[in-house]
């Protein structure tokens, strides 16, 4: 059996969570391409990545010989019968939130020649803490305490085929860093549609700075990570538990999209530029060296110069750590989908490139701010007497990376003295111990 992940990082913890169920129940999950059933776990995110999904499954049943195929996750969910007509022939489309019972899933093709297609509105099922079977580097791990988002942004389609926000209770995630930390984990890395909403569903209160003092007495997790912020909920009591507790890092990733008030009000999204750069000041103030990150849409319809210029000065001004940027895609089934003053495909990457431009700078300016100083560094691979790790500003997979010479065994701690910094990464050397 061999499972294939496609998108974010809440897949990959999808992906691990029916891997375990599977492996519990007597399969063998090894990867292997013939494998006699083969999982897709699908993104939708975009529409790139249903092209994406939609070519993976067609590979997988072009394939599976006498084998059956699983087509699970976003894109089931968001397409159903759809999907099936689109990427015909797979065995059963499974929709979002059901890892925990797969088993159940996959043993029940044996008994029928007609394909499962199970897309009910997501209702998720936590799979059972120690059936996660952990891939990747066992130093770090992603730890998902919710699912779903009850924001309506104009442009997103997660709320469509994830559902509303559903908090996995306290106690749960609790018993998952243990366990997390139990195979290894040093970075925890908390994942969720947005962090800040943790818990209002269960305990009718925002739990996360409850959730972020339970983890910080975890034994055997150094670093705790949080990824995604909603800006309006990053309240005092959330900025003060972070600069508190000393295994969590102060790293901030906050998709703002925008800043100018007639596109976020068109976007239906919070505040306004103003009001973010306040929040950032007070962020600074009570975490000096923290890390900010950001993501902006550009070419949202009706996006004048005028509302694309503010966004230039903001960025100029806030000199953010990071920033990512896409340029607006049409999501069938949005509002903005249909919203009128389409911005024209050459204008948004135009725009795009601009914006990289501007922001490229104020990496650099950034990064070689850190030359002469030390960062602790949590090493992912060496080789020929290089390390290659992140610091508190890198989050797996999106940000930069920290070479250093020196020799140390992956899953280390080490301190390095930075000596080049550069647009994306850092180079220096180790300190010794």
């Amino acid at each position: 059996m061999r499972i294939v992940t496609l998108g974010c990082a809440k897949n990959d913890v999808d992906s691990e969570e029916i891997a375990g169920v599977l492996k519990g129940a007597g399969y063998m999950v090894d990867g292997q391409q013939h494998a006699d059933v083969t999982v897709i776990n699908t993104c939708g995110f975009l529409e790139s990545a249903k092209h994406e999904s939609i070519e993976a499954i067609k590979r997988a049943v072009a394939e599976k010989g006498s084998g059956k195929v699983v087509v699970a996750g976003c894109l089931a969910q968001r397409l159903g019968e759809e999907l099936v007509r689109l990427a015909p022939g797979a065995d059963a489309y499974v929709g979002v939130g059901q890892m925990g019972r797969f088993n159940e899933i996959v043993g029940g093709l044996k008994s029928t020649q007609q394909p499962l297609l199970d897309v009910k509105p997501p209702h998720h099922r936590w799979a059972e803490v120690p059936s996660r079977a952990r891939t990747g580097r066992p130093w770090s791990a992603y730890l998902k305490v919710s699912e779903g988002c009850d924001h309506r942004c104009t442009f997103c389609t997660i709320p469509s085929f994830r559902g509303s926000h559903q908090s996995k209770p306290l106690e749960r995630v609790i018993e998952e860093a243990k366990f997390l930390a139990s195979t290894g984990a040093k970075e925890l890395n908390l994942i969720a549609q947005d962090v800040t909403q943790y818990g209002y569903d269960l305990y009718k209160e925002f739990t996360l700075p409850k959730l972020l003092k339970s983890l910080n007495e975890c034994d055997g997790v150094e670093w705790i990570r949080l990824l995604y912020f909603y800006p309006n909920r990053l309240t005092d009591e959330v900025i003060e538990a972070m600069a508190t507790l000393d295994k969590v890092l102060p790293y901030v990733d906050i998709p703002l999209q925008h800043v100018h008030p007639d596109t976020l009000r068109r976007m239906k999204r919070p505040w306004d530029g103003e009001r973010y750069l306040k929040l950032f000041e007070k962020l600074r103030q009570a975490m000096p060296e923290a890390a900010i990150r950001t993501t902006f849409i550009v070419g949202f319809p009706g996006e004048t110069e005028q509302e694309f210029q503010a966004l230039l000065d903001f960025v100029r001004e806030a000199r953010l750590d990071r920033v990512g940027a896409f340029t607006f895609s049409r999501e069938a089934g949005t509002p903005a989908h249909d919203m009128a003053a389409q911005v024209p495909f050459l204008t948004k990457r135009e725009r795009y490139d601009r914006l990289m431009r501007m922001q490229a700078g104020i990496s650099l300016a950034k990064n070689k701010a850190w030359e002469g100083r030390s960062l602790t560094v949590l090493v992912d691979e060496c080789k020929d007497g290089w390390i290659s790790g992140r610091s508190f500003r890198d989050a797996p997979e999106i940000d930069g990376w920290v070479y250093a010479s020196g020799e140390a065994t992956p899953g280390a701690f080490v301190e390095v003295c930075v000596t080049d910094g550069r647009e994306h990464d850092l180079y220096g050397e180790i300190v010794p111990a």
